[in-house]
């Protein structure tokens, strides 16, 4: 049989070719494309294809994508699952000294970016369609994510086409897509959230999928009556909440919302079920294993806990003396699955250091109850997620270190009710830094969601006896004397 998660999405939507797949919505005003159906994204992927093979593109080589969310971006995802090849989707808001690093890493035979995804999409309408599917097995990767800790660069985690499958298979079972289900799409689709649990599932169930290029309000209140299905973060609900036009009756046809990418607030959830009557479904996952736990679709949803393990996901829970913890305390979580990766690209090291035997350490904190259901507490690593997106410390800081006159810093996460977390950072610094001039200096080395939103300046960032910085103390300190930028 061949694994390739291409040819499980074309068996799956070979029934309802003519029916519509992605209708384009635009947020700026701008006129919507036209909608597309299962027939022509087959076609249109299929005329990606032939480019991508005209390229030289052969199976396992990579191909790095960092343009606007649009249907022709879908059809190049498609494009590279058919032909083999791994998708490196890059996030748009990534600077050229960002991607520089992801390229020179990923080592891709082609990049396709905005500077020309236009002349693509022209070649492309040229093309005869290669309507093949390059036979893959369950362990060749499919994607390149990049990711990263709180030391060192960003990691590609290698997700193969049978971690896809079997998470999109599960969450279409688990979250019952049925025939007539439409899905509201919100998300970017360089990420796992968007790209992989949103369309996976939409497209497993040949569903019609209205595609926003990106989340604003007044588009989800024009177009949610003709939706069943959405997924979000927690930062796109409280945002929806201030708007009164977001009731119970804009809600009616609705079955399912879900959220993840970011902790939600116990009264988050509960302020939106008292003004829409539906009950938000959290779930848990990441990069490298896509999602692990989900509050039932059928049962109680509990708020602040992430759910129970998904069918075929094993969770254990870890102390510090590596022994498994019993119900109600908390551990390092530790998973095993056919959705956890095959590990990081051209990183053994950091591969083996993973794991603890066969269990993937997740790094996050967190206890199981007696039934099984689990509860996060926090992130082992002080890794921030701000609106839903990944923001790691390190990386701020070595940009930071680099400005002269800048001593040290250290970047945390301050709560925020917007975002869930904005990134703040403490300096100590030499007289005369100026901190626009800084602020600037971030702006032009990293994507804008990770550059501080305010500056604190100490004497001395506190450390503990063996010199490691002691960010716990930072976060109660909070922020005092702020620079707001």
């Amino acid at each position: 049989m061949n694994a390739n998660l291409f040819e499980l999405f074309r068996t799956h939507w070979s029934v309802a070719l003519d029916r519509q797949f992605l209708v384009p919505l635009t947020t700026n005003g701008a006129p919507n494309a036209s909608p597309v159906t299962y027939r022509q994204i087959d076609e249109r992927a299929g005329q990606f294809a032939s480019l991508l093979r005209a390229e030289g593109v052969t199976p396992s080589e990579r191909v790095v994508v960092q343009v606007d969310k649009s249907v022709d971006n879908v059809a190049i995802y498609l494009a590279c699952l058919r032909v083999g090849a791994i998708m490196v989707p890059l996030n748009t808001a990534y600077t050229d000294h960002e991607v520089e690093y992801f390229v020179d890493d990923a080592m891709p035979k082609v990049v396709i970016d905005r500077a020309n995804v236009d002349e693509w999409s022209l070649r492309a309408s040229d093309a005869t369609p290669w309507l093949h599917c390059e036979p893959r097995l369950a362990d060749d990767v499919a994607a390149l994510l990049y990711t990263s800790g709180t030391t060192g660069r960003s990691k590609g985690a290698m997700l193969t086409h049978g971690n896809l499958v079997s998470n999109a298979l599960t969450l279409h079972s688990a979250w019952q897509f049925a025939p007539g289900d439409v899905l509201l799409h919100i998300l970017p689709i360089y990420h796992v959230h968007g790209l992989f649990v949103a369309l996976h599932t939409a497209m497993l169930n040949a569903s019609t999928v209205l595609f926003c290029d990106r989340f604003d309000p007044s588009t989800v209140f024009e177009h949610l009556p003709e939706a069943t299905v959405m997924m979000g973060v927690p930062t796109h609900y409280a945002r929806l909440l201030n708007d009164e036009r977001f009731d119970r009756d804009l809600c009616e046809n609705m079955r399912l919302f879900t959220s993840g990418s970011a902790p939600m607030t116990e009264g988050l959830h509960l302020d939106f079920t008292g003004r829409t009557g539906h009950k938000i479904l959290e779930r848990y996952g990441m990069t490298e294993t896509g999602m692990l736990t989900s509050n039932p679709y059928a049962g109680d949803r509990v708020a602040g806990t992430v759910g129970f393990p998904l069918p075929g996901v094993q969770l254990r829970i870890v102390g510090e003396d590596g022994a498994e913890c019993p119900p109600d305390v908390a551990g390092v979580v530790q998973v095993q699955g056919p959705n956890v990766f095959a590990g990081y690209w051209r990183l053994p090291e950091k591969t083996q250091e993973a794991y603890s035997g066969d269990w993937f350490i997740t790094g996050d904190i967190g206890f199981a109850a007696a039934d099984g259901r689990v509860t996060l507490e926090g992130r082992g690593s002080d890794m921030i997620i701000s609106g839903g997106l990944n923001v790691y410390p390190r990386e701020i800081e070595l940009v930071l270190d680099e400005f002269a006159g800048v001593s040290e810093s250290a970047v945390i996460g301050i709560p925020d009710d917007d975002l869930g977390e904005r990134v703040h950072a403490y300096l100590v610094v030499d007289a005369g830094v100026d901190l626009m001039e800084l602020s600037e200096h971030a702006r032009a080395q990293l994507a804008g969601f990770k550059v501080p939103k305010g500056f604190d300046l100490i004497d001395a960032l506190p450390r503990n006896t063996m010199g490691k910085v002691q960010k716990s103390l930072l976060r109660q300190r909070g922020s005092g004397s702020t620079d707001a930028l």
